[in-house]
């Protein structure tokens, strides 16, 4: 199979075999194929090279001006190199123009790749930049790097849908391409809806004009849903050889590999562990093996980081697509149904998530990182680790039967949970929030912790400390938009001064 591969990508909506929404019938079915005649399209063309010159593959010819931020890049082809023969001026063309002829090869606009094969780079490089999420559990506990891979298992009403929505609408990459494989038709209305309203916060525009969303709901084609993520991640590529960083979300990898178990089922291919193929663990592997930071061909950097919804059947994370998948990504975002029934959202578990990217993401500033963010994540990750400690204890004994330390650290865990780690997606000031303002929050926790710990340690009772009113503290995560530290500040003060009237 290969898939279209143009600049008029950006802004789309396609099927699982790329083909465009907007032209087509309510229903689509095996077989058929629409033949409504697409509208005339033109480019606007800046060539950045003169005749004559020798290029290389994946050299830049020149660029085509779109709606949004992205300004597509035309390369020379792979395998293609040799003097520019022929490069079209500036100015208007028609979508399937030749734009240039470098050694003898017409080179357009768009071009065709095989939805399967990974398109070629130069070398493959550490994954060392963070993905800035805007989401506070995220960015703080389990970073990603751009070019990483993170899979987010959950089961049903867990919030995995909404979680990856808010990354795509938030995250700081220059292209988006979300995968809707097998979700229903609602949810995915509901992403359309929203990225078509929704402004980019880097440019003011459409945040729609740098996404490319493949719709492949549920009751289409079985072969569609199945060559949906191949189609993602090569329109992914796609846009990573012209020195872009993108993140492609596919919701969810489960249905696609209910579509392979399906097909295989039809072919008489012997099943495995729970009717699956016996190749699921390769076909997992291949697909998150192609996300990766690397050097283009052109020789700049660029970056593909897939981040994979997984949705075990009756929330079950011992099941063979779970379980295959946290063998193959360096994060995992597991979500919690105590957490999501408790409406605590996003509902990632500290205690049953990791991120592999997290040690190489804390060299600091030169490395991307915030300021101590080591230091942040690993006093936060303390903090509850301690208090989910005391948690049984609390249920059986009640909090009156623990020593004041531990009373103070069951406070501290609810503390942080409240005031850092929530985060709604409905709110105008908390559904993004920037490194600096979840700094801030942390940092006026610990603050506040730390001064409640003096308290106890001076004769102050427990139980004052307990009631004293923390609302400024809890309520500054939304009363602060996202990059309003003093806000956060203000609040901490205001607990503070709470605190201080008991001593």
């Amino acid at each position: 199979m290969t898939a279209q591969l143009s600049p008029a990508l950006l802004g789309g909506v396609y099927d699982g075999l790329l083909r465009p929404l907007s032209v087509a019938g309510d229903w689509l079915t095996p077989g058929t194929r629409d033949d409504a005649p697409a509208p005339p399209r033109t480019w606007w063309f800046d060539p950045s090279v003169p005749g004559g010159r020798h290029l290389a593959e994946g050299s830049v010819v020149g660029e085509v001006a779109v709606a949004g931020s992205v300004r597509p890049r035309v390369l020379v082809p792979p395998g293609c190199s040799g003097e520019v023969e022929f490069v079209a001026s500036a100015g208007e063309h028609p979508e399937d123009a030749v734009l240039a002829v470098v050694g003898g090869v017409e080179i357009r606009a768009g071009t065709d790749w095989p939805v399967r094969r990974p398109r070629p780079v130069r070398e493959r490089v550490p994954a060392r930049t963070p993905l800035t999420t805007g989401q506070r559990v995220i960015d703080l506990l389990f970073p990603v790097a751009r070019g990483s891979t993170v899979a987010v298992p959950g089961g049903f009403g867990t919030g995995k849908t909404v979680l990856l929505q808010q990354v795509a609408k938030w995250c700081d990459a220059d292209v988006i391409v979300y995968i809707g494989c097998g979700e229903r038709g609602n949810e995915m209305a509901d992403v359309i809806t929203d990225f078509a309203v929704l402004s980019d916060p880097r440019t003011g525009g459409r945040l729609a004009d740098r996404t490319v969303i493949i719709a492949n709901t549920s009751n289409m084609p079985m072969m569609a849903r199945e060559a949906s993520v191949y189609t993602g991640v090569t329109v992914a590529e796609y846009f990573r050889d012209m020195g872009y960083d993108v993140v492609a979300i596919a919701d969810s990898t489960s249905r696609w590999a209910e579509a392979l178990r399906e097909f295989a089922s039809r072919t008489g291919a012997l099943p495995a562990e729970e009717g699956y193929p016996a190749g699921l663990a390769s076909a997992l592997a291949a697909f998150y093996e192609r996300a990766a930071a690397v050097t283009t061909l052109g020789a700049g950097p660029g970056s593909v980081t897939v981040i994979g919804a997984v949705s075990p059947p009756g929330g079950d994370l011992a099941e063979p697509v779970t379980s295959h998948t946290e063998r193959f990504v360096r994060g995992l975002w597991t979500l919690d149904r105590d957490l999501a029934y408790a409406r605590h959202y996003p509902a990632v578990s500290w205690s049953h998530s990791f991120s592999r990217d997290a040690a190489v993401l804390s060299g600091g500033p030169a490395a991307g990182a915030a300021p101590d963010a080591a230091g942040r994540r690993a006093a936060v990750a303390g903090l509850l680790a301690e208090a989910d400690r005391l948690a049984d204890l609390v249920d059986l004994m009640g909090i009156t039967a623990l020593p004041p330390p531990e009373r103070l650290s069951v406070l501290a865990g609810r503390l942080v949970r409240e005031a850092v780690l929530q985060q709604s997606a409905l709110s105008p000031t908390d559904a993004h929030c920037t490194p600096a303002k979840t700094a801030a929050l942390v940092d006026a926790v610990l603050a506040v912790v730390e001064r409640c710990r003096a308290l106890v340690s001076s004769g102050v009772p427990p139980e004052r400390v307990e009631q004293a009113d923390f609302t400024a503290l809890l309520r500054a995560r939304e009363e602060a938009r996202p990059e309003d530290t003093a806000a956060v500040e203000a609040g901490r003060d205001v607990a503070l001064g709470v605190l201080g009237e008991l001593s």
